[in-house]
C-alpha cells in the first residue's frame, strides 16, 4: 500500500515535520503542539476508520467523512486551525516529494463567526490597575508584591504584550530612556513596543527599590521569589484576583487586556498600521477587527452630540 501508516508512522512522518516547524519555520512551542495534535487526531481517525490506513491515495470522501465527524468534536475555530495544520503537513511532504496531492486543499469548512473582541473601558482599566495599591494601603500584601503586580498589569496594558511575551521580557530588552521594549513575539519575530510613561516609571521604581535580580538577563516581572521569571499561569491568576477586587467580569483574560489596549489606541486616533506593528500582527485584517469597536464608539459620540442624530 502506497505511503501506508505503520506502527512507526510518528518517526517517519510526524517527527520530521515537527522538527521543520520548530527549526525552520521557528513557530512557537504552543503552535507546534497544536499542529502535532491536529496530525495525531487525523491519523488516529484514519487508523480507527476501517479503511486503508494510508496518507496517499486519500479519497476526498474520507476527508469529508473526517471533517463531518470532527465538527461534532471541535468548535468551528478549532476545526479551521486543525485543517490549516493538516494542509501544512501535506504541503511539507509534497515539497519533500514523498506525497503528490494535498487532500485538504479547497475543502469546505463551516463559516467562522467573528465576534467583536471583548474589552474593558478606560475607566474599568483604571479601576483594575488601582488594585495592587489598594491592597498595599490595607496592608493585605507586601510592597514587593504590590509593585510587582502593578508592574505586571501596567506592562500588559501599556505595552499590549501577550502574556508569554511579558513573562519572557528581560531588563536588557528595555531601553529605559525611550521607554521602548524589544519583544520577541509569535514566529520569533521581533518588534518594538512603547511601554508608556507610567509603565516605564513602574519598571524604574521596581528595579531600583524591589527587584532582587537586576542584570540585563534577569526577568522584568519575577515570581514571588523575586528572582525566577513569573509563569504565565501565575500572571493569569493574579489578574483574576484584581478583576474580582475591581468588581469586573471574571472572564477578562490577559489577551482581552491586549484587546483593550488596541481599542483604546484606535479610539483616541492612533493609526491602524502603527497599531498593527505594535501588536505584532502579520496581517492588517487581524487588527482591523478593532476598528469595528472604534466605529461603534464614533457612532455613539455622534448620536450624543449631533442635533440631527
Amino acid at each position: 500500500m502506497k505511503n501506508a501508516i505503520g506502527e512507526d508512522w510518528e518517526e517517519i512522518w510526524l517527527e520530521p515535520f515537527i522538527r521543520h516547524l520548530g527549526a525552520e519555520r521557528r513557530l512557537s512551542d504552543y503552535t507546534v503542539r497544536n499542529y502535532r495534535a491536529a496530525v495525531e487526531a487525523f491519523v488516529g481517525w484514519l487508523l480507527a476508520d476501517g479503511g486503508e490506513a494510508s496518507l496517499e491515495p486519500l479519497l476526498s470522501r474520507r476527508v469529508r467523512g473526517y471533517l463531518i465527524e470532527a465538527q461534532h468534536r471541535y468548535s468551528k475555530r478549532t476545526l479551521h486551525n486543525h485543517v490549516s495544520a493538516l494542509r501544512t503537513f501535506f504541503r511539507y511532504w509534497i515539497k519533500q516529494k514523498r506525497l503528490q496531492v494535498n487532500p485538504f486543499t479547497g475543502v469546505t469548512l463551516p463559516k467562522l463567526d467573528r465576534p467583536l473582541p471583548k474589552f474593558l473601558t478606560e475607566k474599568q482599566v483604571r479601576r483594575l490597575l488601582d488594585g495592587p495599591m489598594l491592597l498595599l494601603d490595607n496592608e493585605a500584601i507586601t510592597p514587593f508584591l504590590a509593585w510587582r503586580d502593578r508592574l505586571l498589569m501596567e506592562l500588559l496594558y501599556g505595552g499590549g504584550l501577550r502574556i508569554s511575551e511579558l513573562a519572557a521580557l528581560n531588563y536588557g530588552d528595555i531601553d529605559l530612556p525611550s521607554g521602548v521594549a524589544r519583544v520577541l513575539g509569535k514566529g520569533k519575530k521581533e518588534r518594538l513596543c512603547p511601554l508608556g510613561a507610567v509603565g516605564t516609571a513602574c519598571v524604574r521604581k521596581f528595579r531600583a527599590e524591589f527587584a532582587r535580580a537586576t542584570d540585563n538577563r534577569d526577568p522584568v516581572v519575577p515570581g514571588d521569589d523575586g528572582i525566577k521569571r513569573i509563569y504565565p499561569r501565575k500572571a493569569q491568576l493574579l489578574l483574576k484576583r484584581y478583576l474580582a477586587l475591581a468588581e469586573l467580569p471574571m472572564d477578562i483574560s490577559p489577551h482581552k487586556i491586549r484587546h483593550s489596549y488596541a481599542t483604546h489606541l484606535l479610539n483616541n486616533g492612533a493609526d491602524l498600521r502603527l497599531v498593527q506593528e505594535m501588536l505584532g500582527h502579520a496581517n492588517l485584517s487581524t487588527t482591523q477587527i478593532y476598528t469595528h469597536v472604534s466605529i461603534g464608539r464614533l457612532q455613539e459620540i455622534y448620536r450624543r452630540a449631533h442635533p440631527r442624530a
